[in-house]
This record gives C-alpha cells, sequence and structure tokens, in this order.
C-alpha cells in the first residue's frame, strides 16, 4: 500500500512529460476524472501544472524538454537526502540526468537512470510532501519496473533506496517470480511496486530500455478501457485477470505515455 507519510523510498509523486499539455490533460480529465491546473501565471494549455481529483494533487504534467526524450510518466521516491542519494545512485553505476535542485521551499529533486537504463526520480521533501491522493480510483497504486535484469535491479536499488525484496511465483501459473519492493523497516502492509523480469523484445515501445510503469486504480477496468480508446488512447494488453491481483490493462495515451489500469481483486 502506497502511503504518502514522507518515508524514505516510498512514492511520493509523479509527473508526465508530454509533448501537448492540452491534449494530455483533456485525456487523462476523460479517463480518470482528473482536473488540470496550470501553475500560477502559466498559461492554461502549455507549460505544466498539477492534476487534481475532488480537490486533491494526484499528479504532474509538463511539457517535454529534453531533447530525444519519449513521452513519459516519471515515478518520484521520498528520500531524506537527495545529494546522498545521488552519491549513491553513482557509486552503484547509475546517471545522474538531473543534479539535485531546490524548488523554493516546496522540497529538493533530481531525476537519474538505472544501470539498466530505466528512469526514475527522487524528492527530498521540505514543505510540500507530494501527492495528496493514492490508492484510491484515479490514483497512483502501485508502480511496475519492467527490466532485463532484475537481480541487477534489485542490488541497484537496495543500495540506492535500500528496499526490501520478497519473491512470489508469477499469478496464473505464467511461470517465473515477481519480485515485491517494501521500504526498508516496514512491513509487507507497505508493499509498494514490483520488479519484473521482461526480454528486450517486449521493451520495444521504449526502444528496448527498461522503464517504470505507474499503476492507476479503477472501479471497472474494461470501463476504463473503453474509455481509453474512445479519448484517441490505446491498449497494449488486456483487460485481463490476474489471480489475487485484479483485473487490469496495459494502456497508452495520445502520445504514447504508458500506463496500467488496475481494478483490484475483492478481499
Amino acid at each position: 500500500m502506497i502511503i504518502n507519510d514522507r518515508t524514505p523510498g516510498s512514492p511520493c509523486w509523479l509527473d508526465l512529460g508530454t509533448p501537448d499539455v492540452r491534449v494530455a490533460a483533456a485525456f487523462y480529465g476523460s479517463v480518470f476524472d482528473w482536473e488540470y491546473r496550470p501553475m500560477e501565471g502559466g498559461p492554461e494549455d502549455g507549460g505544466g501544472g498539477v492534476f487534481q481529483k475532488n480537490g486533491r494533487t494526484v499528479a504532474g504534467l509538463g511539457e517535454l524538454t529534453e531533447d530525444g526524450a519519449r513521452p513519459a510518466w516519471m515515478i518520484y521516491y521520498s528520500v531524506a537526502d537527495a545529494d546522498a542519494t545521488t552519491r549513491a545512485v553513482e557509486s552503484a553505476g547509475g546517471t545522474v540526468r538531473v543534479a539535485p535542485v531546490d524548488l523554493g521551499d516546496w522540497g529538493r529533486m533530481a531525476q537519474y537512470t538505472d544501470p539498466q537504463g530505466a528512469q526514475f526520480a527522487v524528492w527530498q521533501p521540505d514543505r510540500n510532501a507530494g501527492f495528496e491522493l493514492v490508492e484510491e480510483p484515479g490514483s497512483l497504486c502501485w508502480a511496475e519496473l519492467h527490466t532485463t535484469d532484475v537481480t541487477a535491479a534489485r542490488e541497484f536499488y537496495g543500495e540506492v533506496l535500500g528496499w526490501q525484496f520478497g519473491d512470489l511465483p508469477m499469478p496464473g501459473g505464467a511461470g517465473g517470480t515477481y519480485t515485491l519492493i517494501t521500504p526498508a523497516g516496514l512491513p509487507e502492509e507497505r508493499m509498494h511496486g514490483g520488479l519484473m523480469q521482461v526480454t528486450a523484445e517486449d521493451l520495444a515501445a521504449t526502444g528496448s530500455r527498461p522503464s517504470w510503469h505507474p499503476v492507476f486504480a479503477v472501479t471497472d477496468c474494461d470501463a476504463a478501457v473503453s474509455l481509453v480508446t474512445g479519448n484517441g488512447g490505446s491498449v497494449a494488453t488486456g483487460p485481463e485477470d490476474a489471480e489475487g491481483v485484479g483485473r487490469l490493462a496495459a494502456c497508452a495515451d495520445p502520445s504514447d505515455a504508458d500506463f496500467v489500469v488496475l481494478a483490484r481483486a475483492s478481499g
């Protein structure tokens, strides 16, 4: 379960980099009933801002600024010291994409690439802890890394973010192992994500580069998929049932930023 209580190593924020803020705002507004609120003083259909649901912030939205970058969601993890985390990333073989920088009195952020090529970010909270709505329909409920080397990913993120790991068989008898992630020192109830072993061919959409995927909770997976396709998005897999997990589908928005929708199993 994701709880944004400033626990180091726990998801605390995510934002979308997109070539067209207006299109993204309309799409996610239709799919998740999100309201886009531009930054104070910014344009209504450009620049950046935040998504809110029922008055609570769920994510950020901004224009792509990096040359050659693909539209994608970026997941941030809470840390006590972004500078120390940056040193740990470099020591563990990762790359610093954005060096630690203060964002006023909100907090301090940095962005990285892990040794296999997956991008992620950290947030050292000050006045702002991050998102305000999680684990409810239309908000983040899980974060999943698709990587070609789970063993290396465990070593890297364990060293950098202190995560604890546990393995379980893939649901439905599909074979293989799924690795669960929990912040250091917390019980299994605080699991917030997983690592999935995939092949380079499975990563064709990202140019064979491992990547993190946000999973958004929904009440009805099939209805959510209909909203995705009806508003210019696409579906890569599903909807399908995962035993003990729920019904899910891997989707992409009109700019091909990918995400997952999940209606969790009851009980």
